[in-house]
């Protein structure tokens, strides 16, 4: 069982001010949390220094993915090192994360730049239910979405800052290993804890 926060930006994400090696540090330091996935917005740019930087200790482990824009909302991909190509529709994005093996999870749904009950249409891999910067009452909605869809509800920090970095997580069925990871993901070996809601703590 591995504790991992699935989304994080740092500051390749014109909105973040976490650096990669702030996401190294609070995995070395936190008591339970020990895997981090990079989702910066339309890069892949942090991911070589910050796995490099995470290279030294055995206990901790980087995702590499990426948050892409779309126009009907943003979609999570984990497990890529690259960035699909343009024009980025949802059925392309899906397409591509199928074809590299990796985890296509709608982002915070029922918030802004989210893809809302639209997401039905499509055949994601999971939903992310519980996501850090969202309201308790989209995070109640996005989870009966995930239900409805019956796939997957992953959680995720969505930080910004360092303050913020696992401060929500998914619990996974899983050892440190990206593939076994994103296994569980699409098998459902995966929950949140119950003493997380939907505010940070």
């Amino acid at each position: 069982m591995i504790l991992a926060d699935f989304h994080i930006h740092t500051i390749y994400s014109n909105d973040s001010t976490i650096t990669p090696k702030n996401i190294v540090e609070c995995l070395v330091n936190h008591n339970f949390v020990k895997v981090a996935a990079l989702t910066d917005h339309d890069t892949i740019r942090g991911l070589k220094e910050t796995i490099k930087l995470a290279a030294p200790y055995p206990d901790i482990l980087i995702i590499p993915g990426v948050e892409i824009s779309t126009a009907q909302g943003d979609i999570i991909v984990l497990g890529t090192t690259e960035i699909p190509k343009k024009p980025w529709t949802v059925d392309s994005i899906i397409d591509f994360a199928r074809s590299v093996g990796a985890v296509s999870i709608v982002a915070h749904p029922y918030r802004e730049y989210g893809m809302g009950d639209l997401a039905r249409k499509y055949k994601f891999d999971a939903v992310e239910v519980l996501n850090g910067e969202s309201l308790p009452t989209t995070n109640k909605m996005a989870k009966k979405l995930a239900k409805d869809m019956k796939i997957p509800g992953i959680a995720g920090s969505d930080a910004h800052t360092t303050s913020e970095i696992c401060s929500i997580y998914t619990e996974v069925k899983a050892s440190l290993d990206i593939e076994e990871i994103l296994k569980s993901i699409k098998k459902g070996l995966i929950s949140i804890p119950p003493k997380l809601n939907s505010n940070r703590n």
